[in-house]
């Protein structure tokens, strides 16, 4: 017989505890429910979500933990998808800190080809021409080792001519309704190619971020061979329900932003003090 806990108001996780082990309930974006074995060897998320606040005119939102030295910056993330007419002035006034851009996608049908982001040049000096701290991330399908080395080699290559300071970010994701090239990878597999890609950038000089939603991290991902990567978390919901450590929560993909013709994904960045 399970002892259930409630949801914590304060970090949004729900616990359940079975046979002496601790197991956390969560929802993906369609609200079907998954149980997952909550590691013990994983950092777990500190935050106090009481301490986190919603603009309700722009849904934006801040987090500020004087009591434990936790603050946040407000950013979205763009690709070509955005379109090509955005106004990043406008964009920094309407008080976005930072932005990550899409370098670009190796294609997830059989010949796998590495691919530019259409917008990438013109999303990357237009947000750093408006003051804006600039990340990067790319849509990865690799199936080896090699070719996530490639990846991020492609990624370096393109941004090494700009003043990237905010993360260098390695997004897989589960290709919802198609077939694609890694349909194949064991657990294990996608694991290591987060660490030979974050690696490779890490080796290069900048700071490299995995990016997952709870699903991914809970089941694709072995969580305790990832400890010394950050992440860039995916949950719409009014509470992310990761009871592990993480460094940005995406918590819209409708967002709305001043300068931006199109709807916006919207990041809160959590900045620890020390």
């Amino acid at each position: 017989m399970a002892e259930k806990k409630e949801q914590d108001s304060a970090t949004g996780i729900r616990i359940e505890e079975k046979d002496g082990k601790e197991y956390f309930i969560f929802q993906d974006v369609k609200e079907n429910s998954y149980r997952a074995e909550l590691l013990e060897n994983v950092p777990k998320n500190i935050y106090d979500f009481s301490c986190l606040s919603t603009d309700e005119d722009t849904g934006l939102k801040k987090y500020n933990d004087e009591k434990n030295g936790i603050t946040s910056k407000m950013g979205i993330d763009v690709s070509e998808f955005q379109g090509g007419d955005i106004d990043w002035k406008q964009v920094k006034d309407s008080g976005i800190e930072f932005v990550i851009v899409r370098v670009g996608y190796r294609a997830y049908g059989e010949s796998g080809e590495l691919v530019k982001d259409a917008m990438f040049e013109q999303n990357i000096e237009g947000a750093l021409e408006a003051g804006l701290e600039v990340g990067v991330y790319f849509f990865s399908q690799a199936i080896t080792p090699g070719e996530a080395v490639e990846e991020a080699e492609f990624v370096l290559d393109l941004i090494r001519p700009y003043k990237i300071t905010g993360p260098v970010v390695y997004d897989t994701e589960e290709i919802k309704g198609d077939t694609a090239r890694t349909d194949g990878n064991t657990r294990q597999e996608f694991t290591n190619y987060c660490k030979v890609f974050c690696d490779t950038v890490e080796h290069a000089g900048y700071d490299s971020m995995i990016y997952a939603n709870m699903k991914w991290m809970a089941f694709t991902l072995d969580m305790e061979e990832l400890t010394d990567y950050d992440f860039w978390y995916a949950d719409y919901h009014e509470l992310p329900q990761n009871p592990y450590d993480y460094a940005i929560w995406q918590y819209s993909e409708t967002g709305a932003v001043p300068g931006i013709n199109a709807n916006v994904d919207l990041n809160i960045w959590f900045e620890k003090e020390g």
